[in-house]
C-alpha cells in the first residue's frame, strides 16, 4: 500500500503464527488496491493493546476490522466491544479441535456485540467480505468486485470446458 494511505481495513491476529491463515486476507486486499494495517494482538496476553487498537481504529479512518484467532478466540469479540466499526472474525485452526472451538467462541457472540463470522482459515473470504462492505460506498471498488466474480465465473468455465473434453476422449477411448 502507498506509505501516506490511511488503512481502511484493520488485520488483527491474536498470535505471529496465525499469519500464514491472515496473510491470505492481506494478499486479497492488496489484489483490490485496499489499504491495510496488520498487527498481532492478543486477548489474551496483551488486551491492552487489542482494546487501544479497536478503541483508535475510527480515528486512524478504518472502516472495517478482520480478526483471526484460534482455540478460545476472543479477540474478534474483544475488539468488537470497543469499535462501532464492524468486525469480521476468522478462527483459526490452530488446536485439537480443528478450529471448532475457535468458530463456536467466534459466531457466538452475546446480544449487542456482533461480529461476522466466515468459515475456518477463511481470511480470503474475510477480506471479500470486507471489500463489499467498504464498496457499498466505493464505485470503483464495486466494480473491481464485478470483475473479480465475472473472473471466478470464466475459471470454472474454463474448467468445465476442460472436463468436457476429458469426458469426450473418456468416450472416444472406449
Amino acid at each position: 500500500m502507498q506509505a501516506n494511505t490511511p488503512p481502511l481495513v484493520g488485520i488483527v491476529m491474536g498470535s505471529d503464527s496465525d499469519f500464514k491463515i491472515m496473510k491470505k486476507a492481506a494478499l486479497q486486499l492488496d489484489e483490490f488496491g485496499i489499504p491495510y494495517e496488520m498487527l498481532v494482538a492478543s486477548a489474551h496476553r496483551s488486551p491492552e493493546k487489542a482494546l487501544k487498537f479497536s478503541a483508535e481504529a475510527v480515528k486512524k479512518g478504518m472502516r472495517v476490522i478482520i480478526a483471526g484467532a484460534g482455540a478460545a478466540a476472543h479477540l474478534p469479540g474483544v475488539l468488537a466491544a470497543k469499535t462501532t466499526l464492524p468486525v469480521i472474525g476468522v478462527p483459526i485452526n490452530a488446536t485439537a479441535l480443528n478450529g471448532v472451538d475457535a468458530l463456536y467462541a467466534i459466531v457466538q457472540m452475546p446480544s449487542g456485540i456482533p461480529v461476522a463470522t466466515v468459515g475456518i482459515d477463511g481470511a480470503k473470504n474475510a477480506a471479500i467480505l470486507a471489500a463489499e462492505m467498504l464498496a457499498l460506498a466505493d464505485a470503483d471498488l464495486q466494480q473491481k468486485l464485478v470483475q473479480y466474480k465475472e473472473d471466478m465465473a470464466a475459471g470454472v468455465a474454463q474448467k468445465d470446458a476442460k472436463l468436457q473434453d476429458a469426458l469426450r476422449e473418456m468416450k472416444e477411448e472406449k
